[in-house]
């Protein structure tokens, strides 16, 4: 179920509880929608109002600063790929092949990954290419090093790759995302609630109804953007990979 099914529902259970609140009122017995019950139901819905938007700024901040989070190292790890490139090239003809067995792999991952789709995010991510990483990395510790530029030069290429297969890494623990769906499913439950309480207490009319369609969609467009933070690499809203192709176009030169 795609993250817009699921805002999709969302939205029709929260109306059919705002519209199932508004038949209610009809039919309840009228010491049940008098003032003072009307007010109890208002002071109690104000609780769970409450809760319910801390909640949902609280999972928007946290899926924002995710999504930021990734974006951030996307982007430092298209500099490591570039710096990491400059010192096999400064190297020699020893990690000559080894730049180009790198340069295809990378291709072949930020081709996957612009196409921006959770399949592909997943073939980009697959546990071999993040192996293929650490083979890499010792194939760089295998350099020959006769003098103490290529040691350091050598020293320099397998950190830079470290931190190249970290990235790589937080790749694969974000792509699931982080959102509890616990959590989701309570705070739905509490919107049925405050719609439900929204339908007892408003008359019914057009104006009414055309409000609770509004506060509806708001409340699922809010799940929505949260879904689709959570997952940075695809979706609607996605981190551009523009910094990871930039730095192949460099590389291609």
């Amino acid at each position: 179920m795609t993250h817009m099914h699921i805002a999709l529902v969302v939205f029709l259970l929260v109306t059919g509880s705002a519209l199932l609140g508004l038949r209610l009122r009809r039919l309840l017995p009228p010491h049940h929608v008098q003032s003072e019950s009307l007010d109890a139901i208002k002071l109690t819905t104000g609780l769970i109002a409450t809760l319910a938007a801390l909640v949902l700024g609280l999972l928007v901040s946290s899926s924002k600063s995710a999504m930021d989070a990734v974006n951030a190292e996307l982007t430092r790890n298209a500099a490591r790929i570039l710096q990491l490139d400059a010192v096999l090239r400064d190297y020699g003809p020893a990690a000559a092949e080894l730049r180009r067995d790198m340069l295809r792999d990378y291709a072949a991952t930020v081709a996957l990954l612009s196409e921006e789709t959770p399949l592909m995010v997943d073939r980009a991510t697959v546990p071999w290419r993040l192996h293929r990483l650490q083979d890499y990395q010792d194939r760089m510790i295998a350099l020959p090093a006769d003098d103490d530029v290529h040691r350091q030069l050598r020293t320099q290429a397998v950190q830079l790759q470290a931190q190249i297969s970290a990235t790589r890494w937080l790749l694969v623990l974000q792509r699931d995302g982080s959102v509890s769906v616990p959590l989701l499913f309570v705070l739905v439950v509490w919107l049925m609630i405050i719609f439900l309480a929204f339908g007892v207490l408003s008359p019914r009319n057009g104006a009414v109804v055309v409000a609770l369609l509004l506060c509806a969609v708001s409340a699922s467009g809010a799940i929505f953007l949260i879904l689709e933070m959570d997952r940075p690499l695809d979706g609607m809203i996605h981190i551009s990979t523009t910094p990871l192709r930039d730095a192949l176009l460099r590389l291609q030169q």
